[in-house]
């Protein structure tokens, strides 16, 4: 247990050190904000602080901290080193990074964000990797908590439409379309901050929990090693599946949304940079509860992170009381998520095709296509025939990419501005290696072709080939940054 709470303990203390030191490199000052100086009362809208922060933490939270965490527990307490120091080091700063970027460019998307600061050809990647991403995140985030609600009925001996995932689909999936219509301070505005109460209750219940009912968390320093039941490697499958509980590129998606709604460049640390601590606490949490219920084997057999042990953590640490409370913030999380994704979808295609979202029409224009995909996928899933979890494993591979992605373009944004560039530039590199190692070893990516079968069944990952591969992919996109920064540093000084 001394392991965990040292970890919690860092994880505090890392917004208050190393937060203000990325806070403090930015150099937020006293400018006139996106939302006063636009305010169109859809998308530009201020609002106070402490909603800010609260709004902020449920749109990037979703599954991912739970769900993520969870699966992360199968390879034991390692999990906790992730979720800690890439909260710290990695997580917070490319959530600050892209807020405030956003906040700087009138509230711009990702996509925009990364053309500015990473050249025009890759603005035009962005834009389609953007709202891939986003309407499979939304996909996935309606798809979940779908399953959840259809679990709780289920177990209540309920047999009727109550007990149809495809009918809470569905549902979910109207009240997507009306969030992603509507003014953002309409629902989003009023409903989110309680919900974000709930979700914060439902954390620390859990925490407690664990410890009132009994169970040990294992220490780091005993079991400091991969506890996978089928041996599945470290890396960088941990890094990939543990994605919102420490960095996230979907974060990037939705940060604009505050960014367009802030009054003060410093609220910045509190909303990005505290929002994504406080998730970083979230997911610890629930990897503690998975590493301290379950053994691995168990936790795999239970499919990890997944609607089955989410209701049975909360059964065992809970109660019934403490159980509608959990599944309260576990469904609302989720679908807090899923509506801002959709609606991140459609702020990037207006900023793509210069829509001007005051209109109602353009707003539909938006609004049907985007949502009609995500319909697709969803019952799709619901009818049994798309698999969640591939859903899942590409959000995550792709949710990575982007983050690498926008932390070099942060990495250039600080060089323009004579700024100390490697805060951003060394988890740019690290998360580099990370995708590039995945994409070569992951069944659904080239791992399908390089990957082999042992004679028992089990896998043999190609890491002799993939882990070499992402070191230099890692390394080459690191030298071709300093290589641009040397370049204009000199034609700076030759002019």
């Amino acid at each position: 247990m001394v392991s965990f709470f040292v970890c919690l303990a860092i994880l505090i203390i890392g917004y208050f050190t190393y937060g203000k030191v990325v806070e403090n490199t930015f150099s937020p000052d006293d400018r006139e904000t996106p939302a006063v100086r636009i305010n169109d009362g859809v998308d530009y809208v201020v609002m106070p602080q402490w909603k800010l922060f609260l709004v902020q933490l449920l749109n990037i939270a979703g599954l991912g901290p739970i769900f993520g965490a969870l699966t992360g527990a199968e390879w034991g307490p390692v999990v906790f080193l992730w979720i800690t120091f890439g909260t710290i080091f990695a997580g917070g700063v490319h959530d600050y990074f892209a807020g405030m970027l956003s906040e700087r460019n009138e509230g711009a998307s990702v996509s925009e964000i990364c053309g500015i600061y990473l050249g025009g050809a890759m603005k035009n990647v962005m834009r389609v990797f953007a709202v891939v991403l986003l309407i499979m995140v939304g996909t996935v985030f309606a798809v979940g908590p779908a399953g959840l609600i259809q679990l709780l009925f289920t177990n209540a001996g309920v047999t009727n439409i109550l007990s149809s995932k495809l009918f809470w689909l569905i549902l979910i999936l109207v009240y997507y379309f009306i969030a992603t219509f509507i003014s953002i301070d309409k629902i989003i505005g009023k409903i989110y901050p309680v919900f974000g109460i709930c979700l914060i209750v439902m954390a620390v219940g859990v925490g407690i929990g664990i410890f009132t009912h009994g169970y040990t968390v294992p220490e780091l320093w005993s079991h400091f090693y991969n506890m996978h039941p089928t041996g599945m490697p470290i890396w960088s499958f941990m890094f990939i599946t543990v994605a919102c509980g420490a960095i996230s590129g979907f974060h990037a998606t939705q940060s604009p949304l505050m960014a367009r709604c802030m009054k003060s460049e410093k609220q910045g640390h509190m909303v990005f940079y505290g929002a994504m601590v406080s998730e970083g606490v979230i997911a610890l949490i629930w990897a503690a509860a998975g590493c301290a219920i379950y053994e691995g084997k168990e936790l795999l057999e239970m499919g990890g992170g997944c609607p089955a042990t989410v209701y049975d953590i909360c059964s065992k640490t809970m109660g019934s009381f403490g159980l509608v409370l959990a599944m309260l913030g576990v469904i609302a999380c989720p679908i807090t998520s899923g509506d801002t994704a959709f609606r991140s979808a459609r702020l990037t295609l207006a900023d793509w095709f210069k829509l001007d979202q005051k209109s109602y029409a353009n707003r539909l224009k938006l609004c049907i296509p985007v949502l009609g995909i995500g319909a697709f996928l969803g019952i799709g899933n619901a009818l049994g025939k798309i698999d969640y979890n591939v859903i899942w494993r590409y959000f995550s591979w792709t949710n990575q990419t982007l983050a690498m992605i926008v932390l070099w373009a942060a990495s250039m944004f600080l060089f323009k501005k004579k700024k100390n560039y490697w805060i951003t530039a060394v988890p740019a590199t690290f998360m580099s290696a990370v995708s590039a190692t995945y994409f070569f070893m992951a069944p659904e990516c080239l791992g399908a072709f390089l990957n082999k079968k042992a004679a028992d069944g089990s896998v043999i990952y190609n890491t002799t080939l993939a882990y070499p591969v992402g070191i230099i992919f890692a390394a080459v996109l690191l030298g071709i940054f300093i290589y641009t920064t040397r370049k204009q540093s000199s034609k700076a000084k030759a002019a």
